[in-house]
């Protein structure tokens, strides 16, 4: 026996539902439904999990609706809290899923590469940015016993369409346009309902932000999902690119994926543009003391947490928001990998 569902009625035929994610200090994800001529439409599914599963089924019942009913689903970015159920979702109701191609790279990549790839990449990524043995040791022995498992999004669906930017979606009755926001994936986007608030007065509608613009929290910025990077990307400025895009349309509620719905978006993304600009210069101001590898710059970096209470697989998470920093650093001309270091190290510049 399920809990009641606390979904959320936002007016105007949207609601959120809160979908579990097992294990997960965020807790859940807010799955939005959209009410559309043809049929609601999920904005994101949540995580694959029979638990989730049974929250978002009961999330839609106290919505007055239904799986079945579903016409379509439209995916913010790739990560399994996100795209996780919805194979599952069309399985049930034939609805479409549609999701920008920059992301259905990942999922393709991620469903077609043996298992095994995946893990020797993230050891050999691990190494060149100076992880001690003590950490990849583990991985190390996983992928000498076979042991590679199955990475989240292994069985993520494929998307029957793509999600076009600054394109308007196909929503029978409804004006939702596609943002392509890459920065914490390479295809995330927001999607921006161009319709007046149904209470609030004033241009600039309603986003459905997904990870991008969250309330309190900074979405993690990293290196993207790639075994074949050439060090050409850089996702940190993606991001900061994409926030002032998201400034610009000024709308008057943003919906996330996470926590809670909130105004004023111009204050979170000046907060979220100081706060990696203060990363920045901190980084920068380390690099000038002395050589230093990513990974020992994620130890030096500031966390919610001590360096030491960091569990394993969070510290390859840090190390991997260090290099995406580290890269900014280089792409601005501030900092440069020293020649024949080994693991690489970076020095501050000018």
């Amino acid at each position: 026996m399920t809990n009641e569902p606390q979904v959320t009625k936002h007016g105007g035929g949207i609601w959120s539902i809160p979908v579990p994610i097992p294990d997960n200090p965020l807790g859940h994800t807010l799955v939005h439904v959209i009410e559309t001529d043809a049929g609601p439409v999920l904005i994101d599914t949540g995580w694959d999990d029979p638990a989730s599963w049974q929250a978002l089924r009961d999330g839609l019942a106290a919505c007055g609706t239904s799986v079945n009913a579903l016409h379509g689903v439209l995916v913010t970015h790739h990560h399994p809290d996100h795209h996780g159920l919805s194979a599952r979702v069309r399985e049930e109701s034939g609805a479409w899923i549609a999701l920008h191609e920059a992301d259905a790279a990942v999922v393709r990549r991620t469903r077609d590469v043996d298992p095994s790839r995946w893990l020797g990449y993230l050891v050999e990524k691990l190494a060149a940015a100076g992880a001690p043995d003590t950490h990849t040791a583990p991985l190390r022995a996983a992928l000498a016993e076979g042991r590679g498992g199955r990475p989240p999004g292994r069985r993520a669906a494929l998307p029957d369409r793509g999600i076009e930017p600054n394109a308007l979606v196909a929503l029978p009755g409804r004006r939702l346009r596609a943002v392509w926001t890459p920065g914490h994936t390479p295809g995330h986007v927001c999607l921006h309902l161009e319709e007046r608030h149904p209470g609030r007065a004033g241009p600039g509608g309603r986003l459905f932000s997904g990870d991008h613009l969250l309330p309190t929290i900074s979405p993690h910025i990293g290196l993207y999902e790639e075994p074949d990077d050439d060090g050409s990307s850089d996702p940190l400025g993606d991001y900061l690119d994409s926030l002032e895009r998201i400034a610009d349309l000024r709308p008057a509620e943003v919906l996330p994926a996470h926590q809670y719905a909130f105004s004023d978006a111009r204050a979170r993304v000046d907060a979220l543009t100081a706060h990696h600009a203060e990363r920045l210069s901190d980084l920068r101001a380390l690099l000038t003391q002395r050589d230093l590898t990513p990974w020992q710059l994620a130890e030096s970096m500031r966390w919610n947490r001590p360096w030491e209470q960091i569990p394993f697989g969070s510290r390859t998470i840090a190390v991997a928001e260090a290099e995406a920093h580290l890269r900014r650093l280089v792409k601005l001309g501030h900092a440069e990998a020293v020649s024949g270091s080994h693991p690489v190290a970076y020095r501050a510049t000018g």
